[in-house]
């Protein structure tokens, strides 16, 4: 007997339309460019972050102040967002913020601070919305991550840490939430051309010099874009991506899998 194949009705480039998003963080960088394929395919997006003023509401968007280190703060966004949209499909974990240095150099402040968003961030987020996204036929969660989740990069302890936890977070409630037809994955991005790492750059006492070291770091030789990891986000977050749940997708110009000659 053949196996019957899911049945998916195309609705636009990757069927968004008719359903409805968060994306935290999603005013500046990575997650504004999500936003921006979402809406662009039909989805109608709540845009939380602690400064959305540059978000441009209407058009399906939703603008809503959150500190994903606050319970009350998420629990407020989360009833907002389902107050106004009345269902939730997609849940776009991308709030984040950084830290250099190795394992003696930030205080246990600082170490208690980046998890508190980049990890116990999630979790809020996750745990608030969880009981919309299982009325969702297409219920998904994309975990932003980062190639440090995978490999050892100097200085970046602490960073390297919160996104070892999200990698195995996801895993975990990929496992968990299968059975609710909720599916759970992360991107893990390259050194990305984002304001952080921007920011970086113009502290450096070179920044041409040391955009070319993170440059060549990677074997194809560039920054990777936002865009680029949004396309990834997108297609992971997609209903056209039935069949994908657990998975951590590179998106690093290779820096994780190759090992290429330097040119």
């Amino acid at each position: 007997m053949p196996i019957e194949k899911a049945k998916v009705t195309a609705r636009g480039p990757m069927d968004f339309a008719g359903l409805t998003a968060i994306v935290t963080g999603g005013a500046s960088g990575i997650g504004r460019a999500t936003v921006e394929r979402l809406a662009a395919d039909g989805c109608r997006v709540a845009v939380l972050d602690l400064d959305v003023s540059s978000v441009n509401t209407g058009a399906g968007l939703l603008a809503i102040e959150c500190d994903v280190s606050d319970n009350a703060s998420v629990s407020r966004a989360l009833t907002i967002a389902e107050g106004d949209f009345g269902s939730l499909d997609i849940v776009v974990n991308n709030a984040g913020i950084g830290a250099q240095g190795t394992v003696e150099d930030n205080s246990e402040d600082e170490w208690r601070k980046v998890f508190e968003v980049n990890v116990f961030g999630m979790v809020r987020i996750a745990r608030a919305a969880l009981p919309s996204l299982r009325n969702s036929k297409h219920g998904s969660i994309v975990n932003t991550c980062s190639v440090a989740a995978d490999i050892g990069l100097p200085r970046r302890a602490l960073y390297s840490a919160t996104k070892g936890a999200v990698l195995a977070l996801t895993r975990a409630m990929a496992a968990d939430h299968l059975a609710e037809g909720i599916r759970v994955n992360c991107v893990n991005p390259g050194t990305a051309d984002t304001p952080w790492v921007q920011r970086l750059l113009s502290q450096a006492e070179d920044p041409q010099k040391e955009l070319e070291a993170l440059s060549a770091r990677q074997p194809h030789r560039r920054l990777v874009s936002a865009d680029e990891v949004a396309g990834a986000i997108c297609y992971l977050a997609s209903p056209r991506s039935g069949s994908t749940t657990g998975v951590a997708l590179n998106v690093d110009g290779g820096l994780v899998s190759l090992r290429v000659p330097s040119t």
